[in-house]
């Protein structure tokens, strides 16, 4: 059915490109969410009463997020075909999940149930065939609810696909784009990138602690792991386009931010989130 992967704090980062947030919500028993790939939006999730999600024109066949229970399988033994997806995952419960998740395998949807009493919102990522949408879910004494995902562009990303081959530069450079954030957020880097540890303090906010703590070196781009502490006694609400500011001068010699992810957009004081900055790699000699 619908493979969930519980992510132990860090693989939230995956494709949280640096775009504008869009949201809307209706008051009756539906949110029309406008959003896209890497987006994050906001909604509601009920706290007392499930909560379904769908993408509009398109069944789910992912899920990323703080999963405390799921009862989403898929059958091995069956060809991926509609809302299945190949391989299996083996129900158990995550003590420190925040999310509780039942699958409709027929329909392609989700419904989720929050777990605790924790006030927090809570980050769950949703896949499509085509895009990964990130919601920021807000718990509120609300009724059941539907949040159905509406993607403006995805007809025009349909359109455009059937023009390209699947070895296309376009469709070649979005696929290494997620690999890498993937890889920075797993800490499980293949061969062909080049890692160094750097651990270097740089001015943001008297607010916050920020260092640059490793970066990723591939063929094409270029990827910075930080770490962001919230050292004030307020909490702290963070934005991807927050980190998107590079002038030109540090485009030249750093490269071009391309993409932006924080894995944690709240931070009570003394909490801790990593931000992720991908970069188009600047040739050698140009950096010399």
């Amino acid at each position: 059915m619908l493979p969930i992967r519980k992510r132990a704090e860090r693989v939230g980062a995956l494709a949280a490109l640096c775009l504008p947030v869009v949201f809307h919500a209706s008051a009756q028993a539906i949110q029309l969410v406008d959003a896209r790939d890497g987006v994050a939006v906001e909604a509601l999730m009920s706290l007392k009463e499930p909560t379904r999600i769908r993408i509009e024109n398109a069944p789910i066949k992912d899920v990323f997020g703080s999963i405390y229970s799921s009862n989403c399988t898929a059958p091995t033994s069956q060809p991926a075909t509609g809302a299945q997806v190949q391989g299996i995952t083996t129900p158990s419960v995550n003590p420190s999940g925040e999310v509780a998740i039942e699958c409709d395998q027929d329909k392609g949807e989700i419904y989720i149930r929050p777990v605790g009493t924790s006030s927090k919102p809570v980050n769950l990522f949703v896949s499509s065939a085509q895009a990964t949408y990130t919601l920021v879910l807000r718990r509120a004494d609300v009724p059941a609810d539907t949040i159905v995902i509406r993607d403006p562009a995805a007809q025009a990303r349909l359109r455009n696909a059937t023009s390209q081959t699947p070895g296309s530069a376009s469709a070649n450079h979005v696929r290494t784009m997620k690999s890498l954030l993937v890889a920075m957020a797993s800490d499980r880097v293949p061969s062909d990138i080049q890692v160094t540890e750097l651990n270097r303090p740089i001015r943001l906010w008297a607010e916050a602690s920020f260092s640059l703590m490793r970066r990723y070196e591939g063929r094409s781009l270029v990827g910075e792991k930080y770490l962001l502490q919230n050292i004030s006694q307020e909490a702290m609400v963070l934005a991807e386009q927050e980190f998107d500011q590079d002038d030109e001068a540090a485009a030249q010699s750093a490269g071009q931010i391309v993409g932006v992810a924080v894995e944690n957009h709240n931070l009570l004081p003394g909490q801790s989130t990593n931000v992720f900055i991908l970069r188009r790699l600047v040739d050698r000699e140009a950096r010399r």
